[in-house]
């Protein structure tokens, strides 16, 4: 025990009492010393494996491959850096216009020179044994034809959202996989997300039960976040060229997507209009847009997404007998869900172990093991591009499309 003097003169009156025990201290010590010598060295023994707060990962040799193409903020923050923490899969190829960032990024992560491709000499990676995945990062409208590529070479693809920028662009993606026998997915993060599928549970039901806010009424969301062009990865989503769509595509997806898994249905009609720019010259995409959805079931979404605000990424579903908040809903890093019941005490979740990279690469590395139809397949991807194409078509004509 530590004793801490409150003045100078108890200071001086302990440290007699320290003194006076000093010897008896190193008496104890020398004591110590020679007793510990006629003890035996304990035994090691080995003990059972502890309670694992996640399950150990497969071999490496029983891990799909997986190889990036498009080393962006995205690829290097998130999912390279993520492929570590799944269960079954790895990186094995890395595929870039730029060499000699392709390999540095190689050099941390292991990757030898002869996994290391260009946009030129893709089509090499079909003698690429160590390879299963292609997982496709980047522009949008280059999604169709890398897609394309990586099943000719016969291999599996991941590929970013929005799928690509147009139905028949979409149409011809899955047309391809089938055509190859390979898989396609579609990188839709938030639907492996532990909060996300919590507030479907709450939402929906489960396993028979029902869901926890009654019938659905409303869902609001909106996502937006400061389009900087300071910034590499923002100057390439200024321009239609390569994005194919502005604050819809790049953002807005969630809001749409959200909607449509938490009702479990397909919206019959939508309404939009487009909202006022930035009036800068680099930017050719529209950067605000508002729109609302109707479902079957009655229920109705209203969204917005733009470039011109601070980070907003938040989901409100409202059901007869309460309400289901995610905010943010769809961040890299943070999430918080609530219930707030009709009556009674809001509810709060917290998952501190939920990691929606992960679980989305260790989806399409189950898929390709179990040979199954992944969980977010293609067809997914093409659903929101046509709802997407109809969102477009509303705000230019400014009158509601029928779905």
């Amino acid at each position: 025990m530590v004793f801490y003097p409150a003045s100078l003169h108890g200071f001086l009156r302990h440290s007699g009492d320290l003194a006076a025990s000093t010897a008896g201290l190193y008496a104890t010590a020398e004591t110590t010393r020679n007793f510990s010598n006629t003890i035996p060295d304990p035994k090691l023994t080995g003990r059972p494996v502890p309670k694992l707060l996640v399950p150990m990962p497969k071999p490496p040799e029983e891990r799909i491959g997986f190889a990036i193409v498009g080393l962006g903020a995205y690829a290097l923050n998130q999912i390279i850096p993520n492929l570590a923490n799944t269960q079954g899969a790895k990186l094995t190829a890395l595929v870039s216009g730029n060499t000699e960032k392709a390999r540095e990024v190689g050099k941390a992560y292991g990757i030898s020179s002869d996994h290391i491709y260009d946009y030129d000499n893709f089509d090499r990676i079909a003698l690429d044994d160590t390879v299963d995945v292609v997982y496709i990062i980047l522009p949008n409208t280059l999604h169709r034809s890398m897609t394309e590529r990586a099943f000719a070479a016969g291999k599996h693809v991941l590929c970013e959202k929005p799928m690509a920028i147009t139905v028949e662009d979409c149409e011809a993606m899955i047309q391809a996989g089938k055509a190859a026998g390979k898989k396609l997915m579609i990188g839709y993060r938030a639907q492996y997300d532990p909060y996300n599928l919590k507030a479907i549970e709450l939402v929906r039901g489960k396993d028979g039960k029902p869901g926890q806010i009654g019938d659905v009424r409303l869902f609001t969301s909106d996502h937006g976040r400061l389009l900087n062009l300071d910034h590499t990865r923002d100057q390439w989503r200024a321009k239609k060229e390569l994005a194919g769509g502005g604050a819809l595509y790049d953002i807005g997806i969630y809001a749409l997507n959200g909607a449509r898994y938490m009702f479990d249905e397909e919206p019959t009609e939508v309404m939009a209009r487009f909202r006022e720019g930035s009036g800068r010259s680099e930017v050719t995409v529209e950067e605000g847009v508002e729109w609302s959805m109707a479902f079957p079931s009655k229920a109705v979404a209203t969204c917005t997404t733009s470039y011109l605000v601070a980070q907003g990424k938040l989901m409100h579903i409202y059901g007869a007998e309460g309400t289901v908040s995610l905010n943010p809903a769809t961040d890299y890093f943070e999430r918080n869900l609530t219930f707030q019941p009709a009556e009674g005490p809001q509810q709060h979740f917290s998952f501190p172990l939920a990691n929606q990279f992960a679980a989305m690469l260790d989806e399409m590395a189950s898929a390709v093991r179990e040979d199954r139809e992944p969980k977010t397949p293609g067809e997914e991807g093409l659903k929101d591009v046509r709802i997407m194409e109809a969102i477009y078509e509303s705000a230019r004509k400014q009158k509601p499309v029928s779905l």
